[in-house]
């Protein structure tokens, strides 16, 4: 079976075209991305404005388009943390329903962590034990912990690394001060959660997802992606440690120099390695390891758990 998952996140709309069946594991046959930057559309009231729904619109009504290009038999399209907090959501996804016939289903928070959680459980199997699970994205932080598929906790904060880049780093190198700030902000709000964590022991696997741990993950020595999903990739937290300040001290335009990072992530990495210095630090992290699945492997397999066997 032929499925496309499509994925309107803060940052990108993503559409991943995979041939699946229940108890294999799905193979990707044609991925398609655009660079949309919804969390930086929204106005003052928190609205996404015309042009950034003409944008939308625009955008899915491709996305659509190539995956009838490429046979796609049923599309798993959703939205996440940017049209999720937009004060006119349901405004913008009427219009995108009606202008593309494409019913993006909006997705909790919480939903973002299980599903992730389940991509993580899945990718490293049983044997992992109880797993920590670390998510950074464009608008929010997903945190999940675990011993089975579905996690025991899972919280969603608003700390993804485009919110943050546009509400507290607005200087180009940032400012020292500005830097400090969200320093304090970021670690504030992870630690209010440790201790819902905590109290179900220490993990045994602890696992990180997301385009911001991998390009973090790049610049501290991990392999290149073009090397496989199945070498293994780690990023520690010394080597983060190390990287923070370098990274404060940097333009946008020369991280965008730096190897593995995009030109269009390069603006907002500096956030992201904030978030995640502050979640290895406050759940006591020495290293994570990288998991090359991430939500829309998550969204795809638990709609394969729902397909009766192949006969």
């Amino acid at each position: 079976m032929r499925l496309g998952v499509l994925d309107v996140g803060s940052n990108t709309v993503h559409l991943l075209v995979v041939d699946a069946h229940p108890g294999a594991r799905p193979l990707p046959a044609h991925s398609h991305k655009a660079d949309l930057r919804l969390a930086q559309l929204l106005d003052p009231a928190g609205a996404i404005g015309p042009q950034g729904v003409d944008r939308l619109v625009a955008t899915v009504r491709e996305a659509a388009e190539a995956a009838e290009d490429k046979g796609v038999e049923e599309m798993l399209p959703f939205a996440t943390s940017a049209v999720r907090e937009a004060t006119n959501a349901d405004e913008v996804l009427a219009r995108v329903r009606e202008e593309t016939g494409v019913d993006l289903q909006v997705l909790s928070g919480e939903d973002e962590a299980r599903l992730t959680f389940l991509a993580a459980r899945r990718w490293f199997g049983w044997s992992a034990g109880k797993l920590l699970v670390l998510d950074i994205g464009g608008g929010s932080l997903e945190i999940a912990y675990g011993m089975d598929e579905e996690p025991d906790c899972a919280v969603s904060l608003p700390l993804g690394a485009g919110r943050l880049t546009s509400a507290w780093l607005p200087s180009d190198p940032a400012d020292p001060s500005d830097v400090k700030a969200l320093r304090r902000h970021v670690r504030a709000q992870i630690a209010r959660t440790v201790g819902e964590f905590a109290r179900f022991g220490a993990p045994d696997h602890i696992v990180a997802t997301s385009k911001t741990f991998k390009q973090l993950a790049r610049l501290a020595g991990a392999a290149r992606s073009a090397e496989g999903l199945h070498v293994q990739r780690e990023l520690k937290h010394k080597s983060l440690e190390d990287w923070v300040p370098r990274l404060a001290a940097m333009t946008t335009r020369e991280r965008a120099e730096l190897p593995g990072v995009s030109e269009g992530r390069a603006g907002q990495l500096l956030a992201g390695a904030l978030v995640a210095e502050g979640a290895l630090d406050l759940f006591g992290c020495e290293s994570v390891e990288i998991c090359p699945w991430a939500l829309r492997e998550g969204v795809i397999l638990r709609r394969l758990d729902h397909l009766p066997p192949t006969p």
